[in-house]
């Protein structure tokens, strides 16, 4: 059941960590004038002479694309970190990557310095790799089974409630201007410095602290805690029953998990998924979303208003996908999301090439956009995490999820240093290639992607075991035994467990 220390702890992580990761996406979006005009003041006042166009677009393209590349190194950081000082530890070290980023931010203009801010954008881009592949992590080990993918959406749904926020606070006469913008980017270290308080008093994930750890009581505590009840025997046999079976595998390194077999089509799955997440476009909405309103013929006293109806959208959908995940299931809203985002882009590019001989293509290049971000936040937004989350197991998902989150990043970087380009070369047909790759991802989700809800670890690992054209070498009945609801009612002591395993 949902109990109050399972829904604090969820909102803890993902208001102290994802909030930031959205937040940071579109800080830089509305402001983007002001802080062009910051660099050409501050160069004038060094050199004295304004710089160069090409300078300008290369500053501020390093200004944008820095973030989704400290992502990347965050992303390899995970598994050194998450099993040395735990999932909860990371997360607090995290905050670090944060907060100083941030005072240095909202200092920048005092020291007259724009390469600050072009630094703590690869800083804070190091949170936000961590802390997309850490919560998911965090929060899918400590979810029951039957409640692991609507919390596993939470993490996506703060971060569209950070990319809302952001684009609230960067309106014109709030702080997307002249004055203000400092405070818009030093804004992300409040969430930090909450969580470096608060997370503390909460547990940390039973499975590393049981598995990892071995600490047996520690865990049964924390589980106490997470579900509300006393017997927790059930759950602890199943991590042990884990553990058991994948004592063959060890702890995989990256290098391991690339070459080994029985976690193979995991792994494509997993890489497929978030490529298909990141390169689908739904970063160039995010990083250019005005560019596009106004290339749809919005005017540009409405278009800040505009961006922010899109990202409540955003919000909107993802808590919807929060409450049927668990209900329709994975499988459905990755195929719902990338098909509809699909048609949405070749309808869009076709909106685009008419809009200036017929007058109500302006409107349906908007409606374009928005359906493409309701298709995206109820399936290729959330979903990949919840996956990566659900389909390794112990052993072999920091490794997992630090495979995921280098694509992830590294296809998101990929994104917003190339848009600009693809738009001034192809035009509106740039969307077809986003088209084309929402296709190619549905297909493969269509053919290889199994539904996983309400599934335990061990039972996707032992279903993904005949995708690889493996079996599992596990005892069934035994299995059976240790999931079965009168299991609840055998106390068994470890050495029990241990011998019957």
């Amino acid at each position: 059941r949902l109990t109050a220390t399972l829904v604090l702890v969820t909102l803890v992580a993902t208001i102290g960590s994802s909030f930031q990761y959205g937040y940071n996406v579109a800080s830089v979006n509305s402001p983007t004038p002001f802080m062009k005009t910051f660099y050409n003041e501050t160069y004038t006042s060094r050199y004295g002479s304004t710089y160069t166009t090409s300078l300008q677009n290369v500053l501020w393209s390093l200004t944008v694309s820095l973030y989704p590349l400290g992502g990347f190194f965050g992303s390899l950081m995970v598994g050194p970190l998450v099993n040395t000082i735990g999932r909860k530890g990371t997360l607090l070290l995290n905050n670090i990557f944060s907060i100083v980023p941030a005072i240095l931010m909202g200092t920048s203009v005092l020291a007259k310095s724009f390469e600050v801010i072009i630094a703590c954008r690869l800083i804070i881009g190091i949170c936000a790799g961590l802390c997309s592949n850490v919560v998911p992590m965090y929060l899918g080990e400590m979810s029951p089974k039957n409640l692991r993918g609507g919390i596993g959406v939470m993490p996506q749904l703060l971060i569209t409630i950070g990319i809302l926020m952001a684009q609230i606070f960067g309106i014109r006469f709030i702080l997307g201007n002249m004055q203000g913008w400092p405070i818009l980017l030093a804004l992300t270290g409040i969430p930090a410095v909450l969580e470096l308080i608060v997370l503390p008093f909460f547990p940390e994930s039973p499975r590393y602290t049981l598995l990892h750890k071995g600490n047996e009581e520690k865990a049964r505590n924390a589980l106490k805690r997470l579900r509300g009840w006393e017997d927790v025997d059930s759950e602890i046999q199943e991590m042990y029953q884990e553990d058991q079976s994948e004592k063959v595998e060890g702890r995989l390194s990256v290098k391991n998990l690339c070459s080994f077999r029985p976690l193979r089509w995991q792994l494509i799955s997993i890489i497929v998924m978030n490529m298909g997440q990141q390169l689908s476009g739904i970063n160039a909405v995010y990083y250019y979303a005005d560019s596009i309103y106004r290339a749809a013929g919005v005017a540009d006293d409405t278009v800040q208003y505009v961006t922010v109806a899109t990202g409540s959208v955003n919000v909107l959908m993802t808590l919807g996908a929060v409450f049927i995940v668990d209900s329709w299931g994975r499988r459905l809203l990755l195929l719902i999301g990338f098909g509809t985002c699909c048609i949405a882009c070749i309808v869009l590019t076709i909106a685009l090439i008419y809009q200036t001989t017929v007058h109500w293509m302006p409107y349906l290049s908007i409606a374009c956009v928005i359906v493409y971000v309701i298709g995206h936040a109820i399936g290729p937004s959330p979903i990949p995490y919840v996956i990566t989350t659900e389909m390794f197991r112990q052993a072999s998902r920091p490794a997992a999820f630090m495979v995921a989150g280098s694509v992830h990043w590294l296809s998101n970087f990929t994104v917003g240093l190339i848009f600009e380009f693809l738009m001034s070369g192809l035009g509106s047909y740039c969307f077809i290639l986003f088209a084309a790759i929402c296709l190619a991802t549905f297909i493969f989700i269509y053919f290889i992607v199994p539904e996983t809800k309400g599934k335990t670890f061990l039972e996707i690992s032992q279903l993904m075991a005949k995708r690889n054209g493996l079996e599992e070498k596990t005892d069934s009945r035994e299995f059976e035994d240790l999931t079965s609801p009168t299991s609840k009612s055998i106390p068994l002591e470890e050495d029990v467990i241990k011998s019957a395993l």
